[in-house]
């Protein structure tokens, strides 16, 4: 059902302002719509009009009239198919539509227009779903609207009198907690709560018996049957009146005996299986209703199990406030209560830690004390194994059919009490029971059959000329003009005009009877017309004998009878109205939207009632639309076919209206008129009657209101006419579905009108009849048809229907016309067939149709194509429902259809679920394949177990069978509200939410005990993956959500991570142990490492990928999983570096394996790389990256020593060519500069070279060969390196600075120093170390030689780079060893005071004394020369000890470069023993200007003077002229040391300086820094 919404907004005409006052007039299919008419060339009229309609193939006719004096005229027609108008929720601007002229008829229908017209108009018309309340509204209706359903009870059969009655805990929940509640039309209308009040088909209880251990004793087939063999449960509302006429239960509901009203029986339920829910199985929900106003919980009625006996008792009731007040649970209470999926599982966990503990207990008997929590597991070597048995894709079985909730069966026996449950609430109704009443309208009904209205004589009007004033019978106007005035009927003489002969109702026959019998000397033609009716009636008889017999088998009468019935109702036919009469009580109440005729925009309306020719009139109400007369006329009626002509004026008191009085009788305003048949009006009725026009050329709006009580002489406690067609309607209904097998029959009827078709011939010939007899309005007609459809709206086609019948009552009350200001709701309240009741029709339907919606996989089985449609009409009904609620009740916030239909479904869903989840291994077996091992699995163990996760397996199949048949049958069908119900969508997250809730607790219980093995768990987890991306993932409210589920099974997760750990490392040392064996040849031709590697990374790849797999959309899980992995990939690898180290050096012999395996350690780091990046790369969490970095560092320290141990063993082989290089560079003689300007001397020394260098060459070349072959590009650099660095060291150490032959260099200068007395034997080791100091010569030969290493070991870039090479601090100490052979002795002097800095080290940790040192620095401005003056103050605290004189004298020593000229040293006078003597002296200094102070340094020696020998040296301190430049002068003390402290720099210049025999500054240096004072001397 599609609500298209039209706003007519304005329009732009062509012509002048005051040539137009126009009106809209909008038509679809039979509904018409009227805009008020607006003056003027631009009128903007801004008015809202709705249409229902399910036909998207009709066109909207839009016509633009314009009022005129006698006629109006159209001005334009726009027809717009409903196919191309949009959908839309809001309003839009509208659009300028251009009016044609002429309209196009296809098959009589309009097609489309043609001559376009310059007038336009804006409309604005959408598509739209009924109503969009704001929760606000919605919220303050629900405080005002206080309506609950509560449940009755139930009466149940006795399946099984051995079982044992229970009933749900007082405090327990029913499974539909969270439908909501509907509501009643109309809150102001008291409604009685006494009765019951729905069908027997709509709403079944909850029951399960139980045994005392926990378990049911019951067979599932036999708890099945018993399910579906409940009665339903009887909904008491102390808000609605009961459809007491409309349909009862089926049986009556019972409680048990000895329990009052509102206190449910004390009982306690358990669950049918391990972890079962408490709901129903199979069965209707239970609507457990929450408060909107409070949040309090309105508890269910009790729902006991009763014998037979107990059923026949009277019924009765529960109060919904007693039982909230008495047997619910407060909102506290229930709060506390642990939530049902956590009860579900208590039973199962407690029997099955009883089962743990004396397992456990059994095994530690058994191991002696010893348990093992994975003995049931597979081994932890079989890897294989261990990961096959995890499915990263599992496959889902297709089922073989749908999944009813109950069996065919059951649907049978539940259709049969459905149509049983019909039967009984149509007996029951007053009308069906009534035989008084029934008498009455079988009567009355062969009166209107046997000469019906349809049939009556017509009159035969001639013109006709009036000779004296004359009135017309229907208007009463005079006929005008001087001839010709009107038409008079040649049978029966009535006068009328021309116009008003077609609004003549009155049968000729009849009325030339009752003329002729009141005349004198008129019997033969009255016995004529007489008998022209007896035989009209005869012929009737004859030809429609169908319809009286139909009549005698509803109403049960005899033949006798009927036939006696019949020839009286003939005669009283044939004596018309003359023996008839009847009183009437006629009050004027109001009326309403009055047609404006006075120029101040209002009227002043009286009224007059004329029946017959007694006319009586109101009083005038001044300026008022919405006048209240509330007055009462008194009338005797002697004529049935009378009328009551009730007409509304508008006084007026001016010259006009007098002038206009003396012309004719009507000198006032025409305001409208309603005219009634007597013979229509019985009993009582408050009704409003339209004012409809008398001419054309009236204007009139607006609906007066009528209090008409008639008595009719013999008839004075008969019921109303509608009263009677009630009765008719409701017995000739309930024998055609009686005859027709208790089911209704559709009948065949198209077309627009083809609503009004209630039944075939000749019902419904009887029930037009009986309505055109005595004025019963169609509308009347079909509100009566719909309550009769109300009982049968579970047939098949019956919910189409209605829905259309709803929707044309609907149409009819909704669609207000320009000739009526009157509300829907109002049109409404004035309806004969009584607002409360039809209200109360609707709400009990809605009522029903939600919990016959809430079951729909029970009742609209997707196996059942016709069901499926009646399902699509059950919920466009209840669209109807709801707009009629909206539009004609005018309730501001009607309960949403579209909500309503989703709660249903998802409360459908709810016990979907239950019911697969306590049946689920029945379930299994009968839609997949029979479980063989079923037989193996116990009866408790069925449902979940902590044993076995196959339970989960199984109901998984079933959930997604479920959702699929949602998505592929009910979908399609239940698409009327595309935005708020997708049903597969719907169906995908209902079943989730409700599975989720229960493997949550599952894995939670399962982490405690951990009884399955975790492949299982594994398994499992895919499984659950699976579901949630196929169908959950894209759902609302999930779509674009992190899933929990990957938090439940973490544990799990990481457990199996933790086997994974010891899975691998025991794969690593298998392969390892194998890779051994083989002597870790290389595991292909192309590859340079061995089969170990490519083990492990393969058992490490095939771990991850299991993880990967999982797909985990949760980005703090996977940090964990990632962070696991990495620790795992961690302990591998580093077990096999370690085990690799451990065993590296017995390889080292064999270069080839020794090669292989730190091939293997660098395909440790690659294939770490490749890990990395498949985990994430930069993306990866740091933690987890971090332990991957440090572990690739680890490895690489691992190469690194490897690669060192490696090179460290060829090092003897190194050392010994480097010798034999050495021995040939010696031999190369020439002494002076030479000059490699020459290209000549270039190759000779080139060739000299080559030779020199030949020995380490040959044994490079034969070992990088091989190398180059069985290395990796990678392993082979660390190992040049490591030899470059060896190469190198060598040949620093071995030819450049070779060591001293006995002692080293500094014990070799420092006795030389010491024994200056025996300077030969001094000059004679030097000479000896001649032989090991570098020619010029040697030294361009080394340096070329250099350079062939290096381009040897670059290797054309295939080797180390040429920036390593060259920045190699070993080639840099090298190259600078041979530098110091060629630099000056002021420049080796200058380098070494720069860079021996911490030359007083020894006075500080082992001080001899200290000297009081004064020193000033001055630059002459002029020259920059530098003169230092130092100034010795005193000495103090000198440890020596002698037994003869101590003479301390201080001798200070300037060192630098260019002072070969200037005086180097100054001594102070000595001080005869004292060891602290001043002396006060002060010595100068000239340092020149080619350098600057920071190359100098003071030497202060303090000596003990000795006469014949050398002095002793007492100690020795260094001041270095940098530290006083800034300040320009320095006095302190200084700590005398034994000796000077040098590093390696310091020795090889000084070594280097020892051999230059010829310098006397570099003797003088060498000595002064050598000298050391001598333990010797201490004693």
């Amino acid at each position: 059902m599609s609500l298209l919404c039209i706003c007519v907004r304005k329009a732009r005409l062509v012509g002048a302002a005051e040539k137009f006052q126009t009106y809209v007039t909008l038509k679809l299919q039979n509904a018409k719509s009227t805009t008020i008419a607006v003056k003027g060339n631009s009128p903007s009229w801004e008015q809202d009009f709705i249409f229902e309609t399910e036909r998207m193939d009709m066109c909207l006719v839009v016509e633009l009239w314009n009022k005129g004096m006698l006629w109006d005229s159209l001005l334009g027609t726009v027809v717009t198919p409903l196919q191309n108008i949009p959908q839309s929720y809001e309003e839009g601007p509208g659009g300028w539509y251009s009016l044609d002229a002429e309209v196009l008829m296809k098959n009589d229908v309009i097609s489309g227009t043609k001559s376009p017209t310059n007038h336009q108009i804006m409309l604005d018309m959408r598509f739209e779903v009924p109503y969009n309340i704001p929760d606000e509204e919605a919220f303050l209706l629900q405080q005002k609207l206080e309506a609950f359903n509560a449940l009755a009870d139930q009466e149940v059969p006795n399946v099984d009198a051995e079982l044992q009655q229970r009933v749900r805990p007082p405090g327990q929940q029913s499974m539909s907690d969270d439908v909501d509640s509907d509501y009643t039309s109309d809150g102001n209308v008291p409604y009685d709560s006494q009765q019951n009040n729905i069908s027997a088909h709509q709403c079944r209880g909850i029951y399960q018996a139980h045994s005392p251990d926990g378990f049911t004793d019951q067979s599932p087939e036999i708890f099945l049957q018993e399910e579906r063999e409940q009665n339903v449960l009887s909904l008491q509302n102390e808000d609605f009146q009961p459809m007491d006429d409309l349909y009862h239960d089926a049986c009556d509901a019972r409680l048990p005996q000895g329990q009052e009203s509102g206190h449910p029986p004390r009982a306690t339920q358990t669950n049918k299986t391990t972890g079962s829910r408490q709901s129903l199985v199979g069965s209707r929900q239970s609507l457990l209703l929450d408060s909107p106003v409070n949040g309090s919980r309105i508890s269910s009625a009790t729902v006991s199990r009763q014998s037979t006996a107990e059923s026949e008792q009277p019924p009765s009731t529960v109060s919904p406030r007693e039982s909230d007040k008495d047997g619910a649970l407060t909102e506290e209470e229930s709060s506390e209560s642990p939530t049902p999926a956590r009860l579900r599982w208590q039973n199962a966990i407690a029997k099955v830690r009883l089962q743990i503990r004396q397992e456990k207990e059994a095994e530690i008997e058994r191991t002696g004390g010893r348990t093992s929590h994975w003995s049931g597991l597979l081994p932890m070597g079989n890897a294989e194994h261990f990961y096959s048995n995890i499915d990263a894709m599992p496959e889902i079985m297709k089922r073989k059919k749908s999944i009813p909730l109950v069996s065919e069966l059951a649907m049978s026996l539940a259709a049969m009490k459905r149509q049983q449950g019909i039967h009984s609430a149509m007996a029951t109704r007053s009308s069906l029971n009534d035989e008084e009443l029934k008498q009455h309208v079988y009567k009355k009904t062969l009166q209107a059959l046997i000469y019906p209205i349809s049939s009556t004589t017509p009159h035969n009007f001639e013109m006709w000329t009036a000779t004296t004033p004359t009135y017309c019978y229907e208007c009463e106007g005079l006929l005008w003009g001087i001839a010709r005035q009107g038409v008079r009927c040649t049978e029966c003489g009535v006068k009328c005009h021309e116009k008003c002969k077609d609004l003549l109702n009155a049968d000729c026959l009849q009325r030339a009877a009752e003329k002729a019998s009141s005349k004198h000397g008129a019997e033969d033609k009255t016995q004529n017309i007489i008998s022209a009716m007896r035989d009209r009636m005869k012929i009737r008889e004859r030809n429609k004998p169908e319809i009286f017999e139909l009549i005698k088998e509803v109403f049960s009468v005899d033949k006798t009878s009927h036939a006696g019935h019949m020839k009286a109702v003939k005669q009283s036919v044939l004596d018309g109205t003359s023996k008839w009469s009847a009183k009437l009580a006629i009050s004027v109440v109001s009326a309403q939207g009055l047609c404006p005729k006075d120029k101040t925009g209002t009227s002043d309306p009286y009224v007059t009632v004329q029946v017959g020719r007694v006319k009586k009139r109101t009083r005038t109400v001044i300026q008022d639309l919405n006048p209240v007369w509330d007055e009462k006329f008194y009338f005797e009626c002697h004529n049935s076919s009378d009328r009551i002509k009730v007409r509304v004026w508008d006084e007026d008191d001016d010259f006009k209206s007098k002038l206009k009085q003396k012309l004719s009788r009507e000198s006032d305003d025409f305001l409208g008129q309603t005219i009634i048949e007597v013979r229509t009006l019985s009993g009582e009725m408050d009704v409003w009657y339209n004012l409809d026009k008398r001419t054309d050329r009236s204007s009139v709006s607006g609906a007066i209101r009528l209090r008409i009580s008639v008595e009719i002489k013999g008839e004075e406690k008969v019921a109303s006419y509608y009263a009677q067609y009630t009765c008719l309607h409701e017995n000739l209904f309930h024998y055609l579905c009686e005859k027709n097998g208790g089911m209704y029959k559709i009948p065949d009827a198209k077309g627009d009108d083809a609503w009004k078709i209630y039944f075939d011939e000749p019902a419904q010939e009887i029930v037009d009849e009986f309505a055109m007899r005595y004025g019963i309005e169609s509308i009347y007609q079909a509100m009566t048809h719909f309550s009769c459809l109300c009982s049968k709206y579970m047939c098949p086609g019956v919910p189409a229907l209605m829905s259309t019948l709803l929707a044309n009552i609907n149409a009819f009350y909704a669609h207000t016309s320009a000739s009526t200001n009157v509300s829907a709701s109002d049109r409404f309240a004035a309806s004969n067939f009584g607002k409360e009741r039809f209200v109360k029709l609707l709400d009990q339907l809605h009522n029903s149709l939600r919990i016959d919606l809430s079951m729909y996989r029970n009742n609209f089985p997707a196996s059942n194509p016709e069901k499926l449609g009646d399902l699509k009409s059950t919920v466009d009904l209840l669209t109807s429902i709801t707009f009629f609620r909206m539009k004609v009740q005018e309730l501001q916030s009607p309960p949403r259809a579209g909500t309503v239909v989703k709660e249903c479904v998802k409360a459908c869903l709810k016990s979907t679920y239950q019911y697969i989840f306590d049946n689920c291994y029945e379930l299994h077996e009968r839609e997949f394949a029979p479980d063989k091992d079923k037989d193996k699995v116990p009866l408790e163990e069925r449902g979940p177990s902590l044993k076995s996760l196959d339970f989960w397996t199984k109901l998984i199949n079933l959930v997604v069978s479920v959702i699929d048949e949602d998505k592929a049958s009910y979908t399609p069908v239940l698409n009327q509200f595309p935005s708020e119900l997708n049903v597969g969508e719907l169906s995908a997250a209902t079943m989730w939410e409700l599975f989720s809730q229960d493997i949550k607790f599952a894995l939670e219980e399962h982490d405690q005990h951990r009884l399955c093995p975790v492949t299982d768990y594994m398994n499992l987890h895919f499984r659950v993956k699976w579901l949630y991306n196929e169908y959950v993932a894209k759902v609302p409210p999930y779509k674009g959500t992190v899933p929990e589920y990957p938090r439940w099974y973490e544990p799990f997760v990481l457990l199996w991570l933790t086997e994974n750990d010891k899975v691998s490392l025991e794969y690593l040392h298998g392969a390892l142990d194998r890779d051994r064996k083989d002597g870790f040849q290389q595991s292909s031709e192309h590859a340079l490492f061995s089969c170990s590697v490519v083990d492990v990374f393969t058992q490490l790849n095939q771990s991850f990928d299991i993880v990967k797999k999982l797909e985990c959309p949760d980005p703090e899980v996977t940090k964990h999983y990632m962070k696991r992995f990495a620790a795992t990939v961690n302990t591998v690898l580093l077990e096999y570096a370690n085990i690799v180290q451990k065993e590296f050096d017995q390889y080292c012999a064999e270069e080839k394996k020794a090669c292989v395996l730190m091939n293997n350690i660098q395909q440790l780091r690659v294939q770490l790389e490749k890990v990395f990046e498949s985990m994430g790369g930069d993306k990866l969490d740091p933690e987890a990256g971090d332990i991957l970095k440090e572990l690739q560092v680890k490895l690489n320290n691992v190469l690194d020593e490897l690669s060192q141990v490696f090179a460290n063993s060829l090092e003897p082989q190194i050392k010994e060519a480097v010798v034999s290089m050495g021995n040939q560079l010696s031999k190369i003689k020439g002494a002076g500069n030479i000059s490699l300007n020459q290209p000549s001397a270039r190759n000779n020394v080139a060739q000299e070279a080559d030779v020199v260098i030949k020995p380490l060459m040959d044994l490079l070349d034969k070992n990088l060969t091989l190398f180059a072959k069985v290395c990796e590009k990678t392993v082979l650099k660390r190992i040049l390196k490591e030899l470059w660095r060896i190469v190198m060291n060598t040949m620093e150490k071995t030819v450049v600075l070779p060591p001293l032959t006995d002692i080293s260099g500094s014990q070799l200068l420092l006795s030389a120093a010491k024994e200056l007395a025996h300077f030969s034997q001094f000059k004679q080791d030097m000479n000896q170390e001649d032989a090991k100091n570098l020619s010029p010569r040697q030294c361009a030969v080394l340096d070329s030689a250099l350079d062939t290493i290096k381009q040897y070991f670059h290797a054309g870039g295939n080797g180390l780079k040429k920036t390593f090479l060259e920045k190699s601090p070993d080639l840099q100490s090298l190259k600078y060893a041979l530098s110091l052979y060629t630099q000056t002795t002021d420049t080796l002097i200058k380098t070494f005071v720069q860079t021996q800095t911490q030359q007083d080290q020894p006075s500080v940790d082992d001080p001899q004394g200290e000297v009081s040192i004064q020193v000033d620095l001055f630059t002459h401005p002029g020259t920059g020369e530098h003169k230092v003056t130092v100034k010795v103050v005193a000495a103090n605290d000198l440890k020596w000890q002698t037994t003869g004189m101590f003479r301390p004298f201080v001798e200070v020593n300037l060192i630098g470069p260019h002072l070969s000229d200037k005086r180097r040293k100054h001594s102070t006078k000595s001080k005869s023993n004292n060891w602290s003597p001043k002396y006060n002296e002060t010595f100068h200094f000239i340092l020149g200007n080619e350098d600057e102070p920071d190359a100098f340094e003071l030497h202060i020696c303090v000596k003990d003077y000795c006469f014949a020998r050398e002095d002793r040296l007492i100690g020795v301190a260094v001041m270095q002229l940098r530290d006083i430049v800034e300040a320009g002068s320095c006095a302190c003390w200084c700590a005398l040391g034994r000796n000077v402290h040098l590093d390696e720099t310091g020795w090889t210049i000084l070594r280097i300086l020892s051999q230059r025999s010829n310098d006397e500054v570099a003797k003088e240096f060498v000595k002064l820094k050598s000298e050391t004072r001598s333990d010797m001397e201490l004693g």
